[in-house]
């Protein structure tokens, strides 16, 4: 019997520069993109909202220009995970509304696994190289260089 995926949802959040919003997770040791579980019927757009506040504290309101999904087979004890599991991650490209510092810290809320974790954001730019990030980090990320460099969203001026 095949288990369900788990369901999460990524924000790839974009500044006006083609940069993407990361962080350094403490206690997984890494880089990597706001992203959580969909929680039982919270619609995937509503929880990329709430996971980009819980983890960053930016509460965006803007458009969002899915990407589709990526299949993730996760291992036991990566990311705070227990057991082995497949998850299906929702990916949502986000343009930046206000002025977003180049470096700030965030305490993460909304999550028995994460609450009280400081997490560091920095802006990755379009060339920097991804090996603080875990695979699937990398397959985002190199999905969104991919996109910006053929053509930003029509929203996007």
């Amino acid at each position: 019997m095949t288990k369900r995926p788990v369901l999460k949802a990524c924000a790839c959040l974009v500044d006006d520069r083609g940069r993407l919003l990361v962080f350094h997770h403490p206690e997984d040791r890494g880089m990597q993109l706001p992203k959580g579980t969909i929680e039982p019927g919270e619609a995937p757009e509503d929880a990329v909202r709430r996971e980009l506040l819980e983890e960053s504290g930016i509460d965006y309101t803007g458009e969002l220009v899915p990407l589709g999904t990526m299949d993730r087979y996760c291992e036991a004890g990566v990311e705070g995970n227990m057991h082995r599991h497949p998850q299906l991650w929702h990916l949502f490209l986000m343009r930046s509304p206000t002025t977003v510092p180049e470096t700030f810290d965030h305490v993460a809320m909304g999550s028995p696994e994460e609450d009280g974790l400081v997490f560091s954001f920095s802006w990755l730019t379009h060339d920097a190289p991804l090996d603080a990030f875990a695979e699937p980090y990398v397959r985002v990320i190199t999905r969104v260089r991919q996109l910006l460099r053929a053509e930003p969203p029509p929203a996007w001026t």
